[in-house]
């Protein structure tokens, strides 16, 4: 199953920090062409800079099948009030091609994370039965337990990042048969076992020098020695999937595998001011059942 209430986001989708830094005429080519490569969902995060939802209003505009998600729209940036307004307009406008994803992030001070979206979705949900139809769907960035838990009670499923295929094991079986499973992955056109490695540290550093992080990875049995001084080689190839084309594809399907219904890839090793576009094309042709859309 890669559907989700209905949406047919494709087995793989892009997931992509690299719209935050071009250019409105840019976003809408590389869009477009991503959909007449045939990828039905792009997924992205919300960063700090662009807004979430005016960034998915300019995708969503842009094209005219691909499914657009939040990677995810962080609830300390705004209200529950201006969420629910701006994702019911993106629902009545673009029907079907919408999903908000929600979470925490960075954290809010003061606020335990899961006390902090459960009072979200208790706000989000009081306005929603106040509002006709159209229902936005959503996901919860989780990872624990706990959070994973209200994804499968609270949303219509999870999205994850920065994890291995055993975790995407471990979240099926706590999210059950029918909720739906978004897994982010990063990936790198790179052969050479060293110089993969390298990129793909500069890539992990800020995840192996926040603490929420580290001890993400510490709770998926990575020792001090995996999480210290850049990353062991185990860790650095379980995160990071470098390689040939098919060799990246054959990582990535692991992850259907061990249960998830969506994979999205993101590209690293992209040199600033360059785009992924030329890997996108690649990645397409290596892993679309479909290939090129009509």
């Amino acid at each position: 199953m890669n559907t989700i209430d209905g949406r047919d986001l494709g087995t793989f989708g892009i997931y992509t920090w690299d719209f935050e830094h071009r250019s409105a005429a840019q976003i809408r080519a590389d869009i477009q062409e991503l959909e007449d490569l045939g990828w039905r969902s792009f997924w992205f995060p919300e960063v700090g800079g662009r807004e979430a939802f005016t960034h998915a209003g300019l995708l969503l505009a842009a094209t005219r099948r691909i499914h657009i998600v939040n990677g995810i729209a962080t609830i300390g940036q705004r209200t529950a009030r201006a969420t629910h307004g701006a994702t019911q307009l993106l629902a009545d406008a673009y029907p079907g091609r919408h999903v908000l994803g929600l979470g925490v992030s960075a954290g809010i001070p003061g606020v335990k994370p899961l006390a902090a979206i459960t009072s979200y979705l208790d706000e989000l949900d009081a306005l929603a039965a106040d509002t006709p139809q159209p229902r936005n769907t959503r996901v919860l960035a989780a990872y624990g337990p706990k959070m994973l838990e209200q994804a499968r009670d609270r949303a219509a499923g999870a999205h994850t990042y920065k994890v291995t295929v055993e975790h995407t094991a471990q979240a099926r079986e706590i999210l059950g048969p029918k909720a739906f499973l978004g897994v982010e992955h990063a990936v790198l056109f790179e052969s050479d076992p060293e110089a993969a490695r390298a990129i793909a540290r500069t890539h992990l550093h800020v995840y192996l020098n926040t603490p929420f992080n580290v001890a993400k990875f510490r709770r998926l049995g990575y020792s001090e020695d995996d999480v210290t001084g850049g990353g062991s080689d185990r860790l650095v190839d379980d995160l990071v999937f470098w390689g040939e084309p098919d060799t990246i594809v054959e990582k990535l399907r692991a992850h259907v595998d061990a249960g998830a219904d969506h994979v999205a890839a993101q590209v690293i090793g992209i040199e600033p001011g360059h785009t992924a576009m030329p890997q996108w094309r690649l990645l397409a042709e290596a892993i679309l059942p479909e290939g090129i859309a009509t």
